[in-house]
């Protein structure tokens, strides 16, 4: 998967397009410092809980979304982020069609 020539203005929202009953990724940059990954989730759809090794940003670009990190559950909606801690079990699920962008940094 290619990422996202550099040096350019980018509208993120746009570089992702809902597909019914699917999650869509897009992978920005990645480098071995970290990543940066555009998803769009279609309503009902998630991800299953699950850990990475590395701490995580979310930040919800539109849209809304449940997101449940060791047990406790946070409703994102259009403008807020939230850190899902390294090691610790986490899901997402749509509550509407959302588009996030997630920064993960290899520290």
């Amino acid at each position: 998967m290619s990422t996202a020539p550099k040096s350019q203005v980018l509208n993120i929202a746009e570089m992702v397009n809902y597909q019914d009953g699917s999650v869509v990724s897009r992978q920005i940059t990645k480098t071995e410092a970290g990543n940066v990954t555009l998803f769009a989730f279609d309503i009902d759809q998630g991800l299953s809980e699950h850990t990475a090794p590395f701490d995580a940003l979310v930040h919800i670009l539109e849209g809304e979304a449940d997101v449940k990190i060791s047990g406790e559950l946070f409703h994102l909606k259009t403008g807020d982020a939230i850190i899902m801690p390294a090691h610790e079990p986490h899901a997402l699920k749509a509550v509407q069609r959302f588009k996030m962008l997630l920064t993960m940094i290899h520290a």
